[in-house]
């Protein structure tokens, strides 16, 4: 099987010592010219023309407002996307230079990284295959994500977890590194999934017994019952219980465990309201492609699982 070019996220190049050491000269940035490199380096202005200007150790580099981003020039992207990278890692290459007053200007081009990402990365990804991802903006129907020279992915809230949120940031944090499974390609975007990285029922139980007493989140108040999330793909069913709310911390009692039933029997210890922040995911599967995933035990009259490929 071709191996496929790997695009990372904007700023996992930035302090790498390849790249620091092509960015810190003149003559770097040149003979990173002639080798067609991708580089980074942090944008620090966005003048009136929405020109980028981006800090090198050896001066400023000039990226052109056209040549900030995919479909700039054609006027199908934004310039709301060059405004907000100032104070952020851009990736680009060097296209030429210039005299200034100053001295000799490196002109750099993020749009010309984008569009070998595409091409070489993106254009090549298929279903089910696993690939690294940033978070860059939460919604309440999902999260964006650059997975690949700042293009973006969509990561719907349904295929975060299997343990249910109200929101992303119940998960999730701008910033975080995650790994996403391609689960859509339609229409020139990409959808990514999340969940099927977790683990499956059987994976994420075994890490709990009975007996135990535990900690886990408030996800779901109903009538008949508190649901206390254990893990991101793990969640049990404590007894009714006054003044519980969502996203509260909880201490529980682990009473029973039923594969064949995908449930968990909870005693809830304790509940206190909490702003710790989310954790980092925890992967049972780190490559891909992943062809197909099931959730549920063998045996289990509740089927979840999901396809991406034929193998």
């Amino acid at each position: 099987m071709e191996k496929k070019p790997v695009y990372l996220p904007e700023g996992d190049l930035l302090d790498t010592a390849e790249n620091q050491a092509a960015i810190a000269t003149i003559t770097g940035l040149m003979q990173a010219k002639e080798d067609g490199r991708l580089l980074e380096a942090r944008a620090v202005r966005c003048d009136v023309d929405h020109n980028l200007f981006v800090r090198l150790p050896c001066g400023e580099g000039i990226i052109p407002h056209n040549e900030g981003a995919l479909g700039i020039a054609e006027g199908v992207t934004k310039d709301i996307v060059l405004i907000t990278r100032v104070n952020k890692p851009v990736c680009f290459v060097v296209t030429g230079f210039e005299q200034t007053e100053t001295g000799c200007r490196p002109i750099l081009s993020r749009r010309i990284a984008q569009e070998r990402c595409r091409e070489e990365f993106l254009d090549r990804l298929q279903l089910g295959d696993v690939i690294p991802a940033r978070i860059t903006r939460l919604e309440t129907f999902g999260a964006f994500c650059d997975i690949g020279c700042g293009l973006p992915a969509l990561l719907p809230i349904a295929d975060i977890s299997v343990s249910r949120i109200l929101h992303p940031r119940d998960r999730l944090t701008v910033g975080m590194e995650i790994l996403g499974v391609v689960s859509s390609l339609e229409n020139d975007r990409i959808c990514l999934s999340h969940r099927e990285l977790l683990g499956t029922w059987e994976e994420n139980a075994a890490r709990f017994h009975v007996g135990e007493t535990v900690a886990g989140v408030v996800r779901s108040v109903e009538p008949y019952g508190i649901f206390v999330e254990l893990a991101p793909n793990l969640a049990g069913l404590a007894e009714p219980h006054p003044g519980v709310k969502v996203g509260q911390q909880a201490a529980v009692y682990i009473k029973s465990v039923q594969p064949d039933k995908l449930k968990i029997k909870l005693a809830l210890i304790d509940a206190q309201d909490s702003d710790l922040p989310p954790a980092p995911p925890e992967y049972f599967i780190t490559q891909g492609p992943v062809f197909y995933w099931r959730y549920s035990p063998e045996g289990c009259a509740r089927v979840v699982e999901r396809r991406f490929r034929e193998e």
